[in-house]
């Protein structure tokens, strides 16, 4: 019997992987699975580039605009709901398509996530208020005391990152890293990854034209609707971070857009060396869908 089959589509914001995945999923006549953690979100269509109804072109998407702001959910969540869909397109379909720039989604379909323990939630509302009145910066020394290895490989300007491995060792007593075995979980189904790339120089001009696009579209507009929200962690991303500072009077606009731009750019660089890492990723031009159809040869 013939194994079903999954193309991940990766690569930096910005590179064209929504059109790649288009192509790829009409030609194979399939569906798409989101991996994109704030594309997940509901209204928040200009500040994450999310894909409009017309640029889907009537390839059926999952896991795009489907989950309030106020709602959290992580890669383990993630991990268990597209293994879900997954199972029940492949009744359909020989092959899928997913894509998206989210390294700990695409990784917990690929290669599996380890299960958390469950956190006392009164630990982690007194330490959402320690970061709120002291800065993030109030709880790093602590984290280092109580795990070495995360507090050295966590993004610390993350707060939920830093806030996550300090609510799981003080309501277990055990540091984090303990519950991470890091082993590949075998699938069912066969993987085949595609890197989506540009030279550097280009993709940091197309980037930068992006975010003045999203301006024209109204991202000023959008996150002012969400400020509110400001606080939830689907808001806590490059774009509306930027301008709900700008909101609190803390920086000008046109510091704002600077810093969107240049956080968008540190955050792709941040992707392509996370994607690069995985030598089983065969690596193309957003250009190059006829050689990457040729590579696959399904």
């Amino acid at each position: 019997m013939k194994r079903k089959h999954l193309i991940v589509i990766v690569g930096p914001t910005g590179t064209g992987k929504t059109s790649v995945s288009i192509a790829l999923a009409k030609h194979f006549n399939t569906e798409i699975i989101s991996s994109d953690s704030r594309q997940i979100y509901k209204g928040l269509t200009i500040g994450t580039a999310a894909i409009t109804p017309d640029e889907m072109d009537g390839v059926p998407h999952h896991f795009v605009g489907t989950l309030d702001v106020k709602q959290s959910f992580n890669a383990f969540e993630y991990e268990r709901a597209a293994l879900r869909i997954l199972e029940d397109r492949f009744q359909e379909h020989d092959v899928l398509v997913m894509v998206g720039g989210s390294m700990m989604y695409i990784d917990a379909v690929c290669k599996g996530i380890d299960e958390m323990p469950d956190v006392d939630l009164k630990i982690r509302h007194k330490l959402k208020e320690r970061v709120a009145k002291d800065g993030i910066e109030s709880l790093w020394q602590e984290l280092k005391e109580a795990d070495e290895s995360y507090y050295n490989s966590v993004d610390l300007k993350n707060p939920a990152r830093v806030i996550h491995g300090l609510e799981v060792f003080l309501t277990t007593g055990k540091p984090i890293s303990s519950f991470r075995q890091n082993q590949v979980k075998e699938r069912d189904f066969l993987i085949t990854k595609l890197g989506i790339t540009l030279p550097r120089e280009q993709l940091y001009k197309r980037i930068n034209k992006r975010v003045d696009r999203m301006l024209k579209e109204g991202l000023l507009e959008e996150a002012r609707t969400f400020y509110p929200f400001k606080e939830y962690n689907a808001l806590k991303t490059v774009g509306y971070r930027e301008l709900f500072d700008h909101f609190d009077g803390k920086i000008p606009l046109d510091e704002a857009i600077r810093l969107i731009k240049r956080n968008s750019r540190r955050y792709a660089k941040k992707q392509l060396t996370w994607f690069r890492k995985d030598d089983s990723t065969q690596w193309f031009s957003p250009f190059e869908v006829e050689r990457m159809l040729h590579y696959l040869d399904l």
